[in-house]
């Protein structure tokens, strides 16, 4: 085989090889759900799964200064994340009513591009 044939191959290689391996500043793979092993440490996780809540909340017109209806954050206790045009954020989120424990689905999306987050889907776990 020829050199200019080698340097061929290898340089497609190493195309192919980029092309399965397109990785943001976050760390993962564009597009692929990634696991958040330290959620319960993590606080950028902890403080979504609170607006998330917080957000439920305001979108319910619930309130709590005279013993509401609100529901109270607890804490995140499963995350996941994908990355799209910013963060989509998977929370599995506790939080209580009425002194009762219950558990959410969320997804909050975070674009650090103007620094904004939102949440887009708040219901009770299955």
């Amino acid at each position: 085989m020829a050199t200019t044939d080698v340097i061929k191959i290898l340089s497609l290689l190493l195309v192919i090889a980029l092309s399965f391996t397109v990785v943001n500043g976050y760390g993962t793979m564009v597009g692929g759900k990634t696991e958040i092993s330290d959620v319960k440490t993590d606080n950028e996780v902890q403080e979504l799964g609170r607006f998330a809540v917080e957000e439920f909340n305001r979108s319910q017109g619930r309130f709590s200064s005279d013993g509401g209806v609100e529901l109270v954050f607890s804490q995140v206790v499963e995350a996941q994340k994908r990355v799209v045009s910013g963060v989509k954020y998977y929370l599995k989120i506790e939080a209580t009513l009425n002194g009762q424990t219950k558990t959410f689905d969320s997804v909050v999306v975070v674009k650090p591009s103007d620094e904004s987050k939102e949440m887009l889907n708040f219901t009770p776990s299955t």
